[in-house]
Formats: structure tokens, sequence, C-alpha cells
């Protein structure tokens, strides 16, 4: 029997590697689709089970393109994108549009061409951020964050006709490339303020997207999900 098909942006590295080795154990087939390519060596557990494309979110021909091997996409799930630490008043007009492309319309562009071949009972889950409850430093990643969270439930509103479930996983500090390229007395600072002092590993993340891309859990749509050990409920410190 043919595996269903999960289609992952941004999986060649971080969260979106770690997923990918987690639905290829689930039983899926997975499409990598990432602007870079799998480094050598990463998925050899699971290389019969996964098929890699180079394609950037920002192209919508190289994502349509992409989806185009594959007749049905019983999953999506939107790992890519980009952090960049600014003040407020450094944030220029280009940075903030570059977020917002990344991070917020590479979910929109994504979801609009994988719709003509998911199914019903079809889910979907997009990775936002503890960071969409508010930062310092980072105003442009905080709004988009918080976009792909208020678009993750308009989705799954228009969608549930179609019996498509669309949530969102929302990590907290989390040990990837993109944090490791942090100053190393930031990386410190920033793991210490997690809860019991560590970052969160890839892995952790993914198994809260395996659950949500799960067919078993169809009955859960409209849905934020963070995984932050708790930070999010505040308190730290008391």
């Amino acid at each position: 029997m043919a595996r269903p098909v999960a289609f992952v942006t941004g999986g060649a590295s971080g969260i979106g590697l770690a997923t990918v080795e987690r639905l290829a154990d689930d039983g899926f087939h997975v499409a990598v689709a990432d602007r870079n390519s799998v480094p050598s060596g990463e998925l050899a557990s699971c290389a019969d089970r996964v098929s890699v494309h180079v394609a950037d979110v920002r192209d919508r021909a190289a994502i349509a393109a992409a989806m185009a091997a594959y007749p049905e996409i019983a999953a999506l799930v939107c790992v890519a994108g980009i952090y960049q630490p600014r003040r407020f008043e450094e944030i220029s007009e280009g940075d903030f549009e570059l977020m917002l492309d990344v991070n917020l319309l590479g979910v929109f562009r994504a979801v609009q061409e994988v719709l003509p071949r998911m199914p019903a009972g079809g889910r979907i889950v997009t990775v936002s951020s503890r960071a969409a409850i508010g930062g310092t430093n980072f105003a442009h990643y905080v709004a988009s964050k918080a976009g792909v969270i208020g678009l993750t439930r308009a989705m799954a509103m228009e969608f549930r006709d179609r019996r498509i479930a669309v949530n969102s996983v929302a990590p907290g500090f989390t040990d990837t490339p993109m944090t490791r390229a942090m100053p190393a007395d930031q990386y410190k600072i920033a793991q210490s303020l997690e809860p019991g002092g560590a970052a969160a590993d890839p892995a952790d993340i993914a198994g809260a997207i395996a659950f949500l891309a799960n067919p078993a859990t169809k009955f859960i749509t409209g849905q934020t999900l963070f995984v932050d050990g708790g930070k999010s409920l505040g308190g730290l410190g008391v």
C-alpha cells in the first residue's frame, strides 16, 4: 500500500528536518521543499521515504512545480521561516517586507497550491512561534508569527466544510541552526530564560507537529499548540 504524502516546507534543517524524520517514521512519504538542499547523510535512515525539492516559499512557481509530482498530498507542514533580530527603530521596510514574505506569505502560497491536491481529511500544520504573544528586538518577526496564527484560524474556518483541519504549533526557544547563529553569549542568555534553563530539542517540536498531522486528530482544527515548556504561562522566577 502506498504511503500518504506529507509535504514539508523548510525541511532541510532544524525543526523542519526533525519533522521530516518523524513523519517518515510515522508512515508518510515526505516531500521536502527548501531553498537549501538537505545536507548529505542527514536523512540516511529514511532516504527511501523522502523526496527533496529545492524550492523557496517566496517562489510560487517553484512550490507548485514541487507539488506537481504528487497527485494527492495528505498533509502540509509549513516550517519555512526566517528570524532577524533588530531594534524597532532599526527595522527597515525592506526587513519587514522580507519577514512577511517568507514567514506569512510563504504559508499562504503553499496552502493555496496544495488545496487542489488535498483530499477530505487532509491536515495542514503551520509553525508560528511563542513570539506571537510579544517580544522585544524583533517586532517584524512577532508580527509575522502572529499573522500565521490569525491565518491558521481563518483557513480552519474556511476549509472545515471540506474536512481539512488546519492547526499551528508555536515553539518556544529551540536549539536549531537559526538560533545557534546568534552570538554565543546571547544564545546562553536566551537558553537560561527557558523553563529548566534549556532550549527545546527540534524533536520536541516535531512530535507536536506529527500529532496534528495525524489523521486521527481530525476533530482538532483552528488551534495553536504552544510547545515551550510552559514559559508562555508566565510566572517564571516567582
